[in-house]
């Protein structure tokens, strides 16, 4: 590594090291030790009072191989500027509020620097949707990362070529090394399994410094291979990701990150599960979920992701409406597909049996689904289960897949059964746009119906409507 030039002033780059430590999963403690000073020193210069030197610089550089860039870039950590244009708003006007001041209040004190930008941050969103009358007119909240993101990647059917094409490629030669955690030691990298005393509430940690992937002792031979591939993701297929992320605006960095977290994922799950190889199993299987997560090696979960993800031009697979719930109905995960439609905010329908699901831990429950508007669906739903690091219990949600019912036959799970005859149970999008009277589950009535009164006669249905 060149040795840059010395900076010609000083360096208040508190907040990026402190971060910088984080990511790395070490303590000031370690950090010092690696450095050579003590951690009073450290814990200064991550409070901003004390600079960064030059020789601290070019040590921390040379010690955790980092890139320049990544200590001095000036870009959305330069918390100065941030505050400057915070503080141009009409809100803060009639305050003297000097530039010496606020350079000042960012280099001295960046906690309380970065605690007004997020709360000055909340209250311009909050002030757009009132302004913009989001609510009343149906569109979109505003800044909505998680939806952003999820755009981006529909609209490209979560294909990624040149992330599939290398990902094959780090595949074949995985295999021939006998595995990923092989592969990464003829690359100068070790595995290594570590209590949860090491790991300091992480799963997977990139030990830079020591050249080592640490996994928790505790995790399955399965989430070792997936933390594995996900390390191997987010480094050999670092700038095909970078790539993509930078060829877009984003209206946040959030939702940048999240793009560049499901591209990493994508980029595990080929390297697991190579696409023609899975594409063709998936015929051999009849899309068992369950026997294609036995024959790669991975789990549940996995396997349906890569099943939700199976849209190369040309080589498209079943399509696949995939959805992950937590027990309390928020949506974790969601890859649109297969027309099937799906209540982006409120409750869905609960006669699915995505959300019986919970009750029937690990067993997947098949249903047959009719929307309002006859179109027919195939379902398949589980529980899964995360981890939630060293010592915790797994956090338990909900998964379903769900394919349009001329494609059902080609499924193991539904073969045998006409789709256009199968018993299927009704249901709707949510409550508030389903307009079947006769629901005993309904828990509001739909937008456009008046309910009479039940003075006199209370119905088994929890609301009766008017005809008019």
């Amino acid at each position: 590594m060149a040795r840059p030039a010395a900076p010609s002033r000083p360096l208040y780059l508190g907040p990026r090291i402190k971060r910088l430590r984080r990511e790395l999963g070490l303590t000031q403690q370690a950090m010092a030790e690696d450095m050579g000073v003590s951690p009073s020193y450290i814990a200064l210069i991550e409070r901003n009072q004390r600079p960064l030197t030059a020789d601290l610089l070019l040590r921390l550089a040379a010690t955790y191989r980092l890139d320049m860039a990544d200590l001095a870039a000036q870009d959305r950590d330069d918390h100065a500027r941030r505050l400057a244009e915070a503080l141009r708003d009409p809100l803060f006007a009639e305050i003297d509020l000097p530039a010496l001041e606020v350079a000042d209040l960012a280099t001295s004190f960046p906690g309380m620097t970065e605690a007004m930008l997020r709360l000055h941050g909340a209250y311009a969103r909050a002030g757009q949707a009132l302004a913009e009358g989001r609510e009343a007119a149906g569109a979109a909240p505003a800044a909505d990362p998680v939806g952003e993101a999820r755009r981006f990647l529909a609209a490209r059917g979560h294909w990624f070529a040149g992330i599939e094409t290398r990902a094959e490629a780090l595949s074949a030669e995985i295999e021939t090394a006998g595995g990923g955690a092989e592969w990464l030691r003829r690359n100068g990298l070790r595995v290594r399994a570590m209590p949860a005393s090491v790991m300091m509430g992480a799963l997977a940690r990139y030990d830079r410094h020591n050249e080592q992937l640490l996994l928790d002792e505790c995790l399955g031979p399965q989430r070792r291979a997936w933390q594995i591939a996900l390390h191997i993701a987010y480094t050999s297929l670092r700038p095909d990701i970078a790539a993509i992320v930078r060829g877009e605006s984003f209206a946040s960095a959030t939702a940048a990150q999240l793009v560049r977290r499901a591209l990493a994922e994508l980029g595990a799950a080929a390297v697991l599960m190579p696409y023609d190889r899975f594409a063709r199993a998936t015929q051999a299987q009849g899309y068992d979920v369950q026997g294609l997560a036995d024959l790669f090696g991975v789990e549940w979960q996995q396997a349906a992701l890569r099943l939700a993800t199976l849209t190369k031009p040309g080589q498209e697979g079943v399509p696949f409406f995939l959805v992950e719930l937590d027990s309390a109905g928020n949506v974790v995960r969601r890859i649109d597909g297969a027309g099937f439609s799906f209540a982006a905010q409120g409750g869905g329908c609960p006669l699915w049996s995505l959300h019986q699901a919970f009750a029937r831990p690990g067993e997947v429950l098949t249903q047959w689904l009719e929307m309002p508007h006859g179109d027919r669906f195939f379902s398949m739903a589980r529980t899964i289960d995360t981890p939630a690091g060293p010592g915790l219990p797994p956090v338990r949600r909900a998964m379903a897949l769900v394919c349009p019912a001329q494609a059902a036959p080609r499924l193991a799970a539904a073969r045998g059964v006409d789709p256009q005859t199968a018993a299927a149970t009704p249901v709707g999008v949510t409550c508030r746009l389903c307009q079947r009277a006769e629901c005993p589950a309904r828990a509001q009535p739909p937008l456009g119906r008046e309910i009479l009164p039940d003075d006199y006669r209370r119905a088994a249905v929890p609301f009766v409507f008017s005809e008019s």
